[in-house]
């Protein structure tokens, strides 16, 4: 019910507010490109796509995802045959037993949250999905109430949301490209927000489920993984630009291909048919793809009707007006808008980010933030839009609230970070 609020609310607000400048402010063609509008359209005073526009892109998502699902999908069906799954739940059963109490132990499920979380935190956007999507399936044989979340549901995918990613090579490589003189400076406050965010969404979740987070057993996981990434990071900025892409493709890249090497590897050990077990994992893949097709459509053409509206616009103003009048620092302000438009689109937050850097400079204060904004958490209405379509849950309980909730705290983090590194 939350979700099918918000979503009304975006479509409701953007209306009002593209009438209000259409009737009153004389901007008579807003309603064109709020409907027919072309992002790369030079005459296009937005640079959005508006509903039309935006209905293909998401099929075209989903096409693409069809292929990838495929592929993650079948390879994680020799996995599974294989007992590499099971495995792989043994190994992290005794965390994650604290965190989901409702998985059974030994349960392929865990072994599906490992993977995606995994793949998140190298970066492999391309293979978190597929993985993340199998978890949610998982998860749903365990659920009794098939159209509402379980317990097990949310927290995962309130973690997922969060985003924790090791290495933001690819806004690394986006300010280099924009002549930044330092484009690793956002890394630590990056991974710092980063994972201040999923730690908020683990507290938070575990708070509404009365689960203790300070077991000794959970303490020692986080704590153990907290000095693994602080290692790692200690190692990291001591890299020059391109000695760290490259050590991040050889990391993330390299463990992949292990990974497929090891499937197969152990299901020839197993002495299963791997080819067929992988066609029919890939069967799967392409059914929970195009499954998703309408979720996706109805969510993005929302969040295109409230960018095109202008209201993240009216909002800006809006906190600079009250920072002004509050006499307080408002250099923050620029980079704002990158946090706003994450939740609803990544594609859009990135552009923001571009945008922001272009306009400020990369190594402004703003572009710096704009960065840190953009590493700091994941978008949270794509997420819930294709993992909740994914095994139709309709009641998403508190699921929107507690994800909105720890991407506010990312934000905070992220703003405040950049004051404490770059002044």
């Amino acid at each position: 019910m939350a979700l099918s609020r918000i979503w009304s609310a975006f479509i409701i607000i953007a209306i009002v507010v593209a009438s209000i400048k259409c009737f009153f402010f004389g901007q008579s063609d807003i309603f064109n490109w709020m409907v027919i509008g072309k992002a790369d359209d030079a005459g296009n005073p937005l640079k959005v796509d508006g509903i039309i526009e935006t209905c293909w892109t998401a099929v075209n998502i989903c096409l693409k995802l069809v292929g990838i699902m495929a592929l993650f999908m079948g390879f994680m069906s020799i996995a599974e045959k294989a007992g590499g799954i099971r495995l792989l739940s043994r190994i992290i059963g005794p965390f994650f037993s604290k965190l989901f109490p409702e998985v059974p132990k030994g349960h392929p499920a865990t072994g599906h949250m490992v993977m995606n979380f995994s793949a998140n935190l190298l970066g492999l956007d391309n293979a978190a999905t597929p993985f993340g999507l199998k978890a949610m399936e998982s998860l749903q044989e365990l659920n009794p109430n098939k159209d509402t979340a379980s317990n097990a549901q949310i927290m995962f995918l309130c973690l997922h949301a969060s985003g924790l990613t090791l290495i933001p090579v690819s806004i690394i490589a986006v300010r280099a490209s924009l002549n930044s003189a330092n484009p690793t400076d956002i890394f630590i406050p990056c991974m710092i927000a980063t994972f201040v965010a999923t730690m908020a969404a683990m507290f938070i979740v575990s708070f509404k489920q009365k689960i203790n987070v300070f077991q000794p057993v959970i303490l020692v996981w986080v704590l153990s993984i907290s000095a693994i990434i602080a290692a790692l990071v200690f190692y990291l900025t001591h890299l020059q630009v391109a000695e760290l892409q490259s050590f991040s493709g050889i990391l993330s890249n390299g463990l992949l291909l292990l990974i497929f090497f090891l499937i197969v590897l152990g299901g020839l050990y197993k002495n299963i048919n791997v080819y067929e077990s992988f066609v029919e994992g890939a069967k799967g893949g392409f059914d929970t793809a195009i499954r998703i097709i309408p979720y996706l459509v109805g969510m993005l053409v929302a969040i295109s009707l409230l960018r095109t509206s202008g209201t993240f616009d009216i909002i800006i103003d809006a906190m600079k007006q009250v920072c002004t009048f509050l006499g307080a620092d408002s250099r923050f302000i620029d980079g704002i808008p990158t946090a706003l438009i994450k939740p609803l689109s990544g594609s859009g937050a990135r552009g923001m980010m571009i945008d922001t850097m272009t306009t400020h400079g990369a190594d402004s204060f703003a572009g710096r933030l704009s960065s840190i904004l953009q590493g700091s958490s994941d978008t949270t209405f794509y997420v819930i839009a294709v993992y909740f379509g994914a095994v139709s849950i309709k009641n998403t309980r508190y699921a929107v609230g507690a994800m909105l909730l720890a991407d506010l705290v990312g934000i905070c983090t992220a703003i405040g970070l950049c004051y404490l590194f770059f002044g």
